[in-house]
């Protein structure tokens, strides 16, 4: 089955859900200062407008004591209070209609934000989509490219190595020969190492477009762990290295692409042997976790700064820039085989202490996923 059968291109639906959350957040930090701007707003003219009112009463008594001391006649007075009762009326409306204009004006200025706002967000949007085609019809153009190129090494690489072959069968059995013979042999691991890298590189690109294929069926975990340890002894031992396999569990059943999984183990345990000095140990364990089978390699080694546990699963990620023994593709490549079958991978380490990078694979009653 294809990556893409499970989450269609993660990257993007992430950016997608990002850009959302900033817009949304955007438009909340706006609304919220927009509105603690109109509230200062409010706040300044009501008390603009308290001190208008007290100064108008003070005024108003003023005049009050004024006419009493001058004994104005009755009806006089009555004639100023109605002026009064016709001014504050006056004045009331005229508030009111400032209010509603004021209102009005924010409303206005609202829309056409908001629109404005639609506008530059629906180009934003529009040049994106533009872009990604463009950078779809440019995968698309390497992904081609990688296949011709890769069906072409291999059949070169085929030849080489069949050369190498006879090479090695037709030496003469004298010192000419021998060095043939091991001219051969170079030959031949020179080739399989630029196999394994073409490999390699195809594995990232079906990865990053999401069409790896896996085929998981129904195994046991334990004969694919051992077959790992007896293939990976030789490099152990000839490094002056233990290596060790912990089984827990009786049956362990689990669903996976043998091959694939095989793959995952070496890139595991070659990193294990590459950074663990001699005399050091690596242990292949295997346990049921739940509903789950978890692989671990657990070595002696160096060990991994606390940051970098995340950062070794990314692409062309090396422990130090000075190693050009690896392009760095392996634990990537780990990580997106895991993740084709439903599982997880993660790493745990402390400098100096050693490392253990463990995987889980869907087990015997695992729900499918």
């Amino acid at each position: 089955m294809a990556t893409r059968d499970k989450k269609s291109q993660p990257e993007r639906d992430d950016t997608d859900k990002s850009l959302r959350f900033e817009r949304e957040r955007s438009d909340d930090e706006y609304s919220n200062r927009q509105a603690s701007i109109e509230e200062e707003s409010d706040a300044a003219v009501q008390k603009a407008r308290g001190r208008a009112d007290e100064v108008l009463r003070e005024s108003r008594q003023n005049a009050d004591a004024r006419m009493a001391h001058g004994q104005a006649s009755a009806q006089a007075r009555q004639s100023i209070s109605r002026e009064r009762d016709h001014e504050d009326v006056a004045l009331l409306g005229e508030r009111a209609t400032a209010d509603d204009e004021l209102q009005d004006e924010r409303a206005e200025r609202q829309r056409a934000l908001a629109g404005l706002l639609q506008t530059e967000r629906e180009a934003t949007d529009s040049r994106l989509l533009i872009e990604r085609a463009s950078a779809d019809d440019g995968l698309a153009t390497r992904d081609r490219f990688m296949a011709m190129v890769s069906h072409d090494s291999r059949a070169l690489l085929g030849g080489i190595a069949l050369q190498a072959s006879l090479l090695k069968r037709d030496a003469a059995e004298t010192e000419a020969g021998g060095k043939t013979l091991q001219a051969a042999a170079k030959i031949q691991r020179f080739t399989a190492r630029l196999t394994r890298l073409i490999d390699d590189l195809l594995d990232l690109v079906s990865i990053e477009a999401g069409v790896l294929r896996v085929d998981p069926t129904l195994q046991d975990a334990t004969a694919t762990v051992r077959e790992s340890l007896e293939a990976f002894q030789p490099l152990a031992s000839v490094q002056n290295l233990s290596l060790d396999m912990e089984i827990r569990g009786d049956s362990l059943m689990a669903k996976f692409d043998h091959e694939r999984i095989l793959q995952v183990l070496a890139n595991l345990l070659t990193n294990a042997i590459k950074f663990t000095p001699a005399g050091g140990g690596i242990s292949l364990r295997l346990e049921p976790v739940g509903q789950d089978v978890r692989f671990s390699v657990v070595d002696t080694g160096s060990g991994i700064p606390r940051h970098q546990l995340e950062e070794v699963f990314q692409r062309f990620w090396q422990a130090r820039s000075e190693d050009r023994r690896g392009l760095g593709l392996g634990l990537s490549i780990s990580k997106g085989i895991i993740e084709a079958h439903g599982g997880r991978i993660w790493a745990e380490s402390q400098p100096g202490k050693g490392s253990t990078f463990s995987f889980t694979l869907p087990g015997a009653f695992a729900s499918p996923t």
